[in-house]
């Protein structure tokens, strides 16, 4: 839109990263900032959007609004595109595409929004001159953005063309790897400018795709983030100005010769020679091989060099959410403190996590600490002076064991009349007993979880396994940091000395994962594989469980009613298990009439399960495939030969870093990707069950939208698990 001034124009920023970019704006010169919801509006001439798209570190996108009008139905936004004279804009020559973010509007599907304004566009280039523009999606000359809210929409032109974040370097990828203005964003939360400028070095010792290194450098050099990029979305419009351009190129080319001749040591390790590797070519893309020093090195070993001056040690380690990834990472975060004391006296520290909690691991206590979101996690980055005052011991919360009929001694509960606490325990259990035996009685279910926390005092959850033998399992929350660890310990022993009684088993039938605090950084106490295995049986079928020998007891009891939907979808279908864990879904899918399954998994232990389960039912030969790969490659490979399934389940685990996969990997970063490959090997009339147990998930449904997409958490929610919606979240995808 025009002013006084020229245009006023919109940048975009990821969420909480606002005032930042008002601030970064401000440095440039920009007038008339305006900070608003997701972006800063400001005003200036066609030279100052061309600078703010070369020279942003922080922002999405530019946008120049066009035309605002209320659009309630697809024929007023049709209507209200038409009006706008685009040949003011492009010729009927150039390519055009739309992207559309919708929101509290009439129309839903951003999908037709954006096939609505490409007729509209389209259709009046038809009529004016009976030519039609064609349509790029990737690199247009042209790109128009929708924005509706609340039934009015924003029609802009997007002089970015692609979003500011792509910076031209990444030579090679990884696994979603942190976004390049996310990444300027923690370099300014941490204080970086300030510390490059003093001198100091940055060192980062799990660098992965080495973003935060190229960035750090590009903002120490003074090079402009945009440099190495040859499009933008102001070349194919009719207003560009190519001699303004040219030399707003010429002077960020002076400006990095200048930067660079002084830039601090910067250097990046990560334990993975691959993962080292792939950094190794973004930093020489981006033209910055003598200046920015990579190698493949353990956390462990890691150490500042003797000619660095103290300076900045910035990480963004893994998060995780199930039980066993938890504690293995609060292992690693406090090893990240305890690094940090020994060889980084003296430096400034910043750490970036989408679980907080981990933080508080670092044996270091935080003087500052922001919230960022990467995509939709809410993140937050810690930052941390490495000095000896700031220093204190952390408890360690870890898993001691798993034990049946050898309950240790200490955690026995003492002969006498029951606490209050423990009666109130017995009254709950007597009442949850009442409702659940009914109900699975008469739904043929044996196996079901009987108490979930329902008392905050007694953080337990207690599932029933009644099979070929009747057992209890029985897993304790980690107590909030308020709770004194000698009260959780009594009210443990208060649930030892009930359950049994009320659940009708002996001593030797109950099997307990306990975590209790000790000092240091203990490993886990490794179960020992005794042959533990046992039948039970859900709606007809069998299946073997094992509650002492593994953190997972082979049959996840949240997922019954979902494994019971892949059955009533199965029929005539070929079936695809993905991340099968015992290939439970895969019986049930064999069950239901299913032509064919194919179940993929890592691990041959959980494979040779899945293959007992099957068998157990009646099902072998041919028709049923079982594959030892990491689903990720080996989806990757198979996208090739499309669409080889009609019914897919999904269930990836929330985090992941085995020693068998390449890179790592993160539900929440990683999903839409994995969909996306996954969609690739589903038929035209196929569906697709997505599944996943990170409670702080969030699907985006932005990225996904080209499919119809059902969520059918709650319809999949056992009667034993209502207790707790969250356990799971589940959707069901298809064309």
């Amino acid at each position: 839109m025009q002013n006084k001034k020229g245009l006023t124009l919109f940048a975009t920023a990821p969420r909480g990263v606002e005032r930042l970019l008002f601030d970064e704006l401000a440095a440039m010169g920009v007038e008339a900032l305006t900070e608003g919801r997701g972006g800063v509006r400001f005003e200036g001439d066609l030279e100052m959007a061309m600078r703010v798209c070369l020279w942003s570190r922080l922002a999405n996108r530019v946008l120049l609004p066009l035309k605002k009008f209320k659009a309630e139905s697809p024929e007023a936004l049709y209507d209200g595109v038409q009006a706008i004279d685009w040949a003011e804009h492009f010729s009927v020559t150039q390519s055009l595409a739309v992207d559309a973010k919708l929101s509290s509007s009439k129309i839903s599907h951003s999908q037709y929004a954006a096939l609505k304004i490409k007729d509209a566009v389209v259709d009046q280039f038809r009529d004016s001159c009976g030519e039609r523009p064609s349509v790029e999606r990737a690199r247009p000359d042209i790109r128009i953005n929708l924005h509706l809210y609340r039934d009015e929409a924003t029609i802009s032109l997007d002089l970015s063309g692609d979003s500011l974040h792509r910076r031209g370097y990444r030579a090679e990828t990884m696994a979603a790897p942190l976004k390049e203005n996310l990444a300027a964003t923690i370099l300014l939360r941490a204080g970086w400018p300030k510390i490059a400028a003093k001198g100091g070095a940055l060192f980062d010792p799990m660098c992965g795709s080495g973003t935060l290194l190229i960035e750090g450098a590009m903002m120490a050099a003074d090079i402009a983030p945009g440099y190495l990029r040859d499009y933008y979305g102001f070349i194919g419009w009719k207003q560009f100005q190519p001699a303004v351009w040219e030399r707003l190129k010429e002077e960020a080319e002076e400006r990095r010769e200048k930067g660079l001749e002084d830039l601090p040591p910067i250097a990046g390790s990560d334990l993975n020679i691959k993962t080292a590797g792939i950094a190794k070519a973004n930093v020489k893309a981006a033209g910055l091989s003598d200046k920015i020093t990579i190698f493949g090195e353990p956390l462990n070993r890691v150490k500042a060099d003797s000619n660095w001056q103290p300076g900045l040690f910035i990480c963004n380690p893994p998060y995780g959410e199930r039980m066993g990834e938890i504690e293995k990472l609060k292992l690693l975060y406090h090893e990240i403190g305890t690094i940090l004391q020994a060889r980084f006296s003296g430096w400034n520290a910043s750490v970036f996590t989408g679980n907080a909690d981990l933080a508080f691991q670092i044996p270091l206590r935080s003087h500052k600490s922001y919230k960022l979101f990467n995509g939709a996690i809410e993140c937050k980055v810690f930052n941390f002076e490495v000095k000896a005052e700031r220093h204190f011991e952390v408890k360690t919360p870890i898993v001691e064991g798993v034990w049946g009929g050898s309950v240790k001694k200490a955690l026995l509960p003492a002969e006498g009349a029951l606490s209050q606490g423990a009666q109130m325990l017995t009254n709950r259990l007597k009442k949850n007993l009442k409702n659940l035996r009914r109900w699975a009685k008469r739904e043929g279910i044996s196996c079901y979880r009987v108490y979930d926390a329902d008392l905050p005092e007694y953080a337990l959850a207690i599932d029933l396994y009644d099979g070929e033998k009747r057992a209890v399992h029985m897993q304790e929350y980690e107590a909030p940091k308020t709770v004194d660890a000698e009260k959780a310990l009594e009210r443990l022993r208060d649930a030892l000395a009930v359950i049994p009684e009320l659940l009708e088993v002996s001593q030797d039938q109950l099997y307990l994962k306990v975590r209790r605090r000790q000092k240091g950084t203990s490993q886990y106490e490794k179960q020992d594989v005794s042959g533990g295995f046992f039948e039970v049986k859900e709606n007809g079928l069998k299946f073997l469980v094992n509650l002492k020998d593994y953190l997972d007891t082979g049959l996840f009891l949240d997922h019954r009613v979902t494994r019971q939907m892949v059955g009533e979808l199965a029929a005539g279908r070929r079936f695809l298990n993905l991340f099968a864990y015992t290939g439970t879904a895969s019986v049930y899918a064999a069950q239901g009439g299913a032509t064919s399954t194919t179940t993929v998994d890592m691990s041959n232990t959980y494979l040779e399960w899945a293959g007992k389960n099957l068998a157990l039912n009646g099902f072998k030969g041919e028709k049923h495939q079982i594959i030892r790969a990491n689903c990720l490659e080996w989806l990757k490979a198979e996208k090739e030969k499309g669409g080889q399934f009609d019914l897919i389940f999904l269930d990836p685990p929330t985090f992941s870093n085995s020693k068998r996969m390449e890179n790592e990997f993160d539900v929440q970063r990683d999903h839409v990707e994995l969909i996306e490959d996954a969609m690739a090997l589903l038929g035209d009339e196929g569906v697709l069950i997505f599944s996943t147990n990170n409670r702080k998930f969030r699907l985006d449904q932005e990225k996904l939208s080209v499919w119809i997409i059902e969520d059918v958490s709650h319809k999949t929610l056992p009667k034993d698990f209502e207790r707790n919606p969250k356990i799971h979240y589940c959707w069901k995808i298809s064309r």
